[in-house]
């Protein structure tokens, strides 16, 4: 028989290799396996260490325009107590914000939406006057803080005064008198774009990512790019959202250059696997061919075998073994290049393990291990290493405790290096305490902006901001004083706000002296101070009070002046009434005590709360009468002295008022002067006066004037002369009657100028009631009055008196001498009429000839001439 001996051969080849060929196929696809995974997690390492910086990143841009903005909050704040400051206030305000650290550029104040407060002015005068409205660029997003009542982040954008910013636009909403607010303007926050970038770290020139960011105007991922190139967006990039107060920004980063294309231990993982694979398949070939001495080999075999298990279960990044009893060490190449100890295999002892560690660390790492040995449990721990160069690196370990075939105890483990991860925990530990120490001082920013908005800066007492809080809060039984200075006009206008702001803060510690510790004082405005008061019962209110007033009539010396002022003093307690209602109460109980004379105090009362009521029904009533054209004109007489003829007629207002009949001006005058409508009513007078007497005039009844009074308040009108103008009247028939009291020395510019005018259209002007008010000579001179009115105080003592006859004789001489008519008026006798004739005054008026009475029954009375028959 003849044999294939090559056949034979492949077939015994065959079978003897059919192992080795699955085992290869096997570690084949294992190992294309791992290849994909080990890919799969080299790129999400790279991500993740991207994503790790792209958050430090983003950490740093929120707490840095958060941190702008919050400075800038308190500067809102501010605005709110103060909405009428200056640009000296702001900017005082404004340059303790830049003294903090941030990247603020500029702050812009723009009431009713336009520039008028910025601060640094040097360099920004472009700004001032920028009108929101008008520019393209920022009216979308002013409009949208002030509508949404909320802060709006714009930019970056082209800044008017030069360069780049992120732009916060702060609406500023002001308490109004009904308890609403209005809108005050916008408070802009200009952020420096390229400091802010260089403080967030985008800037760093050791920065290995490249960065770009989306969503101009905080419109988030969906915005314009502005910062980085269109390469970050298309190259797969990290991104995270960079939270804004009104909206967010999409950033994103790659590594510089792109994502790496391989892992960087690619070829290593591919050499250790062929080496598995040859460790795997060679002892497979040889146990084909040397199948005869596998049992010899067996135990070797399964004693390498666990060993590489274990040492890939370890993760394999550098395996030790530890022979427990004996302390001999075998370290990988890996081992030794951590330890800094050179190749080779050598067999190490327990001292080149422990000699190697961190003195600091050393005793800690030890009982790791001899905890693990003990308990023959599982081994973890991590120490610093203190290698020969004097270098430090941080390693962890891993180990499990194992028993040879020989009973031998060992610990066998892995050790990696660990410094990247410490060092970068490290910088991540020290950016949170930076951001927490900057996060302090900006609380304390804050409380100091917050005080300065809740104190009087002069006092140092709280403001009208911090009594409103404090009324918020208050309950049970409280009472308020409210407290302004008497005389304190005088003394400011005469030696200066020097020493009225002297004054207020010597007022402020008499104040703070008299009450007690639980006692709240305030200054709510220019010299008005409150007292809120816990527990006190009227009694001891009153004491208060009056100890007050007394320590302010103490005179006060400043720079040898001797200062002389009071105090008025309102009280209200909380009887029923809210805390807002009660600061009310004692403002009209100090109101009432300023009417009565001054330095003194008074409570709010029933009294007091019924005359209010009456006060407001009055006031009321007048404006519907106004409406309702129920004031009409009454006229009294005037007659010539010496013939007893009419020589004018004085129109008076009355109120035809629909319940209480007609009403003479006491009253309602004093709260027509209150609702500021005396100029209303003076003007409703003339002009029924001026219809009257031209029917009059057509009825050929001869009168030859009507005299009209005139308030201070209508000479303050700058439209009256273009109103008295169309009225188109007859010179010397109309004569404006004005009260002294108006003609001091130092009069108004606008009444000055007012009365000349007046003159000039040809109407006379007469002094009422003269004698009891305050004109000088020197005053009849400028004015040069048309006729002066000697008061009826003065006239009706004159039958009795001569004391006081000869005072009317020297009016009327004064009169004379200047070329000025006298009229008396209160002649109600004929001795008064008499007297007044040989006396040589001109004109007289008064009940003894008539009563003030309507159109109609003056001119019936006009007509019959009855006064001559009675005379």
């Amino acid at each position: 028989m003849k044999f294939n001996t090559g056949r034979l051969k492949r077939a015994v080849f065959s079978s003897a290799n059919l192992p080795a060929a699955i085992a290869f196929v096997v570690l084949l696809v294992c190992a294309l396996v791992a290849d994909k995974g080990n890919r799969e997690v080299s790129d999400q390492l790279a991500r993740a260490d991207v994503l790790a910086k792209v958050n430090i990143i983003r950490a740093k841009l929120e707490g840095n325009i958060a941190g702008n903005l919050q400075l800038v909050q308190g500067l809102v704040s501010a605005i709110v107590t103060e909405p009428y400051m200056g640009q000296q206030r702001f900017a005082s305000l404004a340059r303790n914000l830049f003294e903090q650290k941030s990247q603020l550029r500029d702050i812009a104040g723009a009431p009713d939406l336009v520039i008028a407060l910025i601060y640094p002015l040097e360099g920004n005068e472009k700004a001032i006057g920028l009108d929101y409205r008008n520019s393209d660029t920022q009216r979308m997003a002013a409009l949208r803080a002030r509508d949404q009542r909320a802060l709006v982040l714009a930019g970056p954008i082209k800044l008017a005064q030069g360069g780049r910013g992120f732009i916060g636009r702060i609406p500023v909403f002001v308490p109004t008198a009904g308890g609403g607010d209005r809108f005050w303007g916008i408070v802009s926050a200009v952020i420096d774009v390229d400091r802010l970038y260089a403080a967030s770290g985008l800037t760093d020139p050791d920065l290995d990512i490249d960065v770009a960011l989306i969503g101009k105007d905080a419109l988030g991922g969906g915005g314009e790019l502005f910062f980085g190139g269109d390469n970050v967006v298309a190259g797969n990039p990290v991104t995270a959202e960079v939270q804004l107060p009104s909206g967010s920004w999409q950033i994103s980063a790659i590594p510089k250059g792109g994502w790496p294309t391989a892992p960087k231990n690619e070829w290593l993982l591919r050499g250790l696997m062929a080496l598995a694979g040859a460790l795997v398949v060679l002892p497979i070939l040889v146990a084909g061919r040397l199948f005869g001495e596998r049992q010899k080999n067996d135990a070797e075999l399964r004693r390498l075998s666990r060993r590489l298990e274990l040492a890939l279960e370890a993760s394999g990044i550098g395996v030790w073994e530890h022979d427990i009893v004996s302390n001999e060490l075998v370290w990988d190449d890996r081992i030794n290049e951590i330890y800094g100890k050179p190749a080779g295999g050598k067999t190490r002892s327990y001292d080149d393990w422990a000699l190697a560690i961190h003195p600091e660390d050393f005793e800690r790492a030890k009982a790791d291990f001899d905890s693990a040995v003990a308990t023959k449990g599982p081994y973890s721990s991590q120490y610093r290493l203190l290698r020969p160069d004097g270098t430090i690196r941080h390693v962890r370990t891993r180990a499990s405790f194992f028993q040879d075939i020989n009973g031998a105890s060992k610990m066998i483990g892995a050790e990696w290096d660990v410094t990247g991860d410490v060092l970068l925990n490290e910088n991540l530990l020290r950016e949170r305490r930076l951001s927490e120490s900057k996060n302090a001082e900006l609380n304390m920013a804050k409380a100091r902006i917050e005080h300065i908005a809740m104190h009087d800066s002069l006092t140092g007492l709280p403001n009208r901001r911090y009594l409103d809080e404090m009324l918020a809060e208050t309950e049970g039984r409280a009472a308020l004083l409210h407290l302004d200075l008497d005389r304190f006009k005088q003394i400011n206008d005469t030696l200066g706000h020097a020493a009225g702001d002297a004054l207020l803060v010597h007022a402020s510690k008499v104040i703070k002296a008299s009450v007690g510790s639980a006692d709240f004082v305030a200054r709510i405005g220019g010299d008005e101070f409150v007292v809120l008061s816990h527990g006190r019962d009227d009694d001891e209110l009153s004491a208060l009070a009056d100890h007050i007033i007394d320590a302010m009539r103490q005179p006060v010396d400043y720079l040898g002046h001797q200062c002389r002022f009071g105090v008025s003093i309102g009280i209200a307690a909380n009887s029923g009434v809210d805390a807002k209602q009660l600061l009310v109460n004692a403002d009209l109980a100090l109101y009432r005590a300023k009417g009565r004379g001054r330095n003194r105090y008074e409570f709010f009362n029933e009294e007091l709360q019924s005359e209010i009521v009456r006060t407001k029904q009055t006031a009321d009533e007048i404006l519907g009468g106004l409406e309702r054209n129920e004031f009409v004109v009454f006229y009294q007489p005037q007659f010539d002295a010496k013939t007893l003829e009419i020589v004018g007629v004085e129109a008076l207002s009355r109120w035809n008022h629909p319940q209480r009949g007609m009403l003479a001006p006491d009253a309602y005058f004093k709260v027509a002067e209150e609702l500021n409508v005396v100029a209303l009513i003076d003007r409703t007078v003339l002009k029924q006066a001026l219809d009257n007497f031209e029917r009059w005039s057509r009825s050929h009844l001869n009168i030859p004037r009507v005299s009209v009074n005139v308030s201070a308040k209508r000479l303050e009108d700058s439209d009256l002369i273009e109103g008295l103008r169309k009225l188109a009247i007859r010179k010397g028939t109309v004569s404006f009657e004005l009260v002294e009291s108006i003609f001091l020395d130092e009069n108004d510019d606008l009444v000055t100028w007012n009365i000349e005018h007046i003159k000039g259209l040809g109407i006379d002007i007469e002094i009422d009631d003269f004698g009891t008010g305050y004109a000088s000579i020197v005053s009849l001179l400028k004015l040069r009055p048309r006729r002066l009115k000697i008061d009826r105080q003065l006239v009706t003592p004159i039958t009795s008196s001569i004391a006081q006859r000869q005072l009317v004789s020297s009016i009327i001489d004064i009169g004379k001498s200047l070329g000025i008519e006298v009229i008396a008026e209160g002649v109600e006798t004929m001795e008064h009429a008499r007297i007044l004739k040989e006396l040589g005054c001109d004109i007289l008026q008064g009940f003894l000839f008539g009563y003030p009475m309507d159109a109609k029954a003056f001119k019936a009375f006009a007509q019959s001439r009855k006064w001559l028959a009675a005379s």
